[in-house]
């Protein structure tokens, strides 16, 4: 596991879109996992800058969606698929053929989640999967206690996290409670992980997933698992780490040619 500490998070925005630009330079066509949420806004807003300026086409990309909340009509303003098509999918020039997600509606969630899973491997596999993480460690929608092999299925929110995400809705009343989340095992699959952390609030659950031991309690740990996975976080999201000097003295001396 990587661990990059910057300076703020538009520092952390820029970081990330670049390894999205250079990944769609090598692979036109490749399958960018989005997470959402205010954390990734400036990953797709610096990458949207990207392809305004021409630096980047990434007119061939693909987009797939991390979670979705059950129930919502998928024209809801708060649906993750109306959040991701107005965040990223139309930011980039994408037409909404070039987007996949679950199926929150589906009268059969179990097998919407299944039929996800499995669009996702014919897809060709996830080329890069963005992250947040939440106060409590979770990744996409897996709580604590989520199975670390967990493949894409229905899951009870946390109130912790809905309050959290109370802020999208007019009432916490709103927030549903049940969510199609890509599992712990899913999320593992994709070539390259990327979490991306700010703010103070992160810092418990970010020393957590890259210090502590790998434990179910806190899903994001899982991570120290993946072959390349890169944790991206500003100063006041690295405040808890013990090794952050270690860190920030081994990207510093890492070579240009390798990346991110």
């Amino acid at each position: 596991m990587e661990v990059v500490i910057v300076k703020d998070a538009a520092a952390g925005g820029e970081l990330i879109a670049e390894a999205i630009a250079t990944l769609v330079r090598r692979k036109p066509e490749a399958l960018l996992g989005v997470a959402t949420g205010s954390t990734p806004l400036p990953v797709y807003e610096a990458l949207a800058a990207k392809v305004r300026a021409g630096e980047t086409d990434a007119s061939r990309a693909r987009i797939c969606q991390l979670d979705e909340y059950v129930g919502l009509p998928a024209g809801h303003p708060e649906s993750y698929r109306s959040v991701v098509l107005r965040e990223v999918v139309e930011p980039l020039g994408l037409d909404e053929g070039a987007f996949m997600g679950p199926d929150g509606t589906a009268e059969d969630v179990q097998a919407a989640c299944e039929a996800y899973d499995r669009a996702l491997r014919e897809a060709g596999g996830v080329d890069l999967q963005l992250l947040g993480i939440g106060t409590d460690g979770h990744i996409g929608f897996n709580e604590p206690c989520s199975s670390l092999a967990s493949r894409t299925r229905i899951k009870t929110l946390t109130q912790q996290t809905r309050e959290d995400n109370a802020r999208f809705f007019d009432s916490l009343d709103e927030v549903p409670h049940h969510v199609i989340t890509q599992g712990i095992g899913t999320i593992l699959e994709a070539r390259h992980v990327v979490l991306l952390a700010t703010g103070e609030g992160k810092a418990d659950a970010v020393a957590q997933a890259v210090e502590g031991p790998v434990a179910a309690l806190v899903p994001a740990s899982a991570l120290q698992f993946h072959p390349h996975a890169t944790v991206v976080v500003d100063e006041a999201a690295a405040s808890k780490l013990k090794l952050a000097e270690y860190f920030r003295a081994t990207y510093a001396a890492k070579p240009e040619w390798q990346g991110l």
